[in-house]
């Protein structure tokens, strides 16, 4: 595996919700309550 890997556990651990800025746009990444992930622009 290349690049870097980050533990969801370590991005979810106050929120449900984190906005991923990339360039000029907004990615809101969500987990749901099933615990999958969803990723809108």
């Amino acid at each position: 595996m290349r690049g870097s890997r980050i533990d969801s556990r370590e991005l979810f651990a106050a929120e449900r919700e984190i906005i991923i800025a990339h360039g000029e746009d907004s990615y809101r990444l969500r987990l749901t309550s099933q615990n999958k992930l969803i990723l809108t622009k």
